[in-house]
């Protein structure tokens, strides 16, 4: 790579990573903050909102496979653009949203939004660093993680200072501008060697060797596959339950907002450092143990959680599950990528998201919730079931394993 490609691949990096802000914000942390005021508003149950993430998941499980399949079509920049600016239109949505239609509606469009930016996103940054693609994996997922801690607290004190209104305006100016901008950086290195002369050897060089790359469907056929998809079903469902469940959580010790809102900034916290930190570990151990070992703690943390009072030891255990959460994005995306290698690799990341979108929604957020509702507010029921998802999780993990396919 030289120097022109180096400061290409850099700038592709921190295009990807600054146009998934947003959606992270508003996935991670933005029903989070926002469940009780949305329960007083529609005067409904933590169930009801907690289907909020599932319409976000499920959004996920439909479009991401075609993403990863158009992607390969019109290409990355132009779908990372669109994804921005869907982004920042719904927004305003949610500003005039009157009843739960209008917020699922809002949920659903979210969703669909970050398949067009995360799938794109994360095939980019690995073509631009494919003997580092944990590492760069990690420091894409790290915006699209942190974004929430970082945004929580502000979405709090905008709500409080300027209204429900006039803070979801100012929110989608904010993601339309910086997803437009950013995502004009985000193009991967075969589109821009392809526009380039063809006179030097160099340039029409592919930007890296890979094992022999597996199709849809010859990854299918791989036990490896379905373990993955497994584990997302699972893990998924355990890390995003902690985005409704903690301020929940943090409300029933009887906790003011404020310091419920730093459980949920807790998860995300790790749940962005976590990706950047395990995804550069995985580039030097195996991937899936180190995988396994963070949901076998997440679900230590989870059985502990609703056995404790104190804010801080509460807001600790929820990072370790943020922690494990925010490994299951980094490294989830490397380890499929030495399975079943990158020329397809969109189309099969996203079908194993359809474990995410189609399941992780329904028994997590959605179940949680309805458990609450029904039982007066039973968190070790919850708490207790959503850890076994982590110990199922850190078992099927270990499963999956690379094939020893070259070129």
């Amino acid at each position: 790579m030289n120097l022109s490609d180096s400061k290409r691949g850099i700038l592709a990096v921190a295009g990807s990573s600054l146009t998934v802000f947003w959606p992270g914000a508003l996935v991670f942390g933005f029903p989070g903050v926002m469940g009780p005021y949305w329960q007083k508003t529609f005067h409904v149950g933590r169930g009801a909102i907690g289907n909020t993430l599932f319409f976000v998941l499920a959004a996920l499980g439909i479009f991401m496979f075609f993403v990863g399949r158009w992607q390969e079509k019109f290409g990355i920049r132009k779908m990372m653009t669109f994804g921005a600016t869907l982004c920042g239109l719904n927004v305003l949505v949610i500003a005039c949203a009157s009843n739960l239609t209008m917020l699922y509606l809002w949920a659903f469009i979210t969703g669909t939004a970050s398949c067009f930016i995360y799938i794109p996103g994360v095939t980019c940054v690995q073509r631009w660093y494919p003997e580092r693609r944990g590492l760069a994996s990690g420091i894409f997922n790290l915006t699209f993680g942190i974004s929430a801690a970082i945004m929580s607290p502000i979405f709090r004190w905008m709500l409080e200072s300027v209204g429900y209104f006039y803070m979801n305006v100012t929110v989608a100016i904010l993601a339309l501008v910086t997803g437009i901008i950013a995502g004009q950086f985000t193009e991967g290195p075969e589109r821009i060697a392809s526009h380039q002369p063809s006179s030097s050897p160099a340039q029409s060089k592919p930007p890296f060797k890979e094992i022999r790359s597996l199709n849809v469907r010859e990854s299918l056929a791989t036990r490896s596959f379905w373990f993955l998809w497994l584990t997302w079903a699972f893990q998924g469902a355990a890390g995003i339950a902690m985005v409704t469940l903690s301020t929940a959580f943090g409300l029933s010790r009887g906790f003011p907002m404020e310091s419920a809102v730093v459980i949920l900034t807790a998860f995300n916290i790790t749940n962005g450092f976590g990706r950047i930190v395990m995804g550069y570990l995985s580039d030097r151990i195996a991937r899936n143990l180190a995988m396994s070992l963070t949901f076998l703690a997440a679900g230590l943390a989870y059985l502990l959680l609703p056995h404790l009072r104190g804010l801080t030891v509460i807001a600790i255990l929820a990072a370790v599950v943020g922690f494990g959460f925010g490994t299951l994005f980094a490294v989830s995306a490397p380890l499929a990528a030495d399975c079943f290698g990158l020329n397809h690799f969109g189309a099969i990341l996203g079908l194993i998201f359809t474990a995410y979108g189609f399941i992780s929604g329904l028994l997590g957020p959605s179940l949680s919730g309805y458990l609450l509702d029904i039982t007066a507010g039973n968190f070790v029921i919850v708490f207790s079931y959503l850890g076994l998802f982590c110990f199922l999780s850190g078992i099927f993990i270990r499963f999956v394993v690379p094939p020893n396919v070259n070129n």
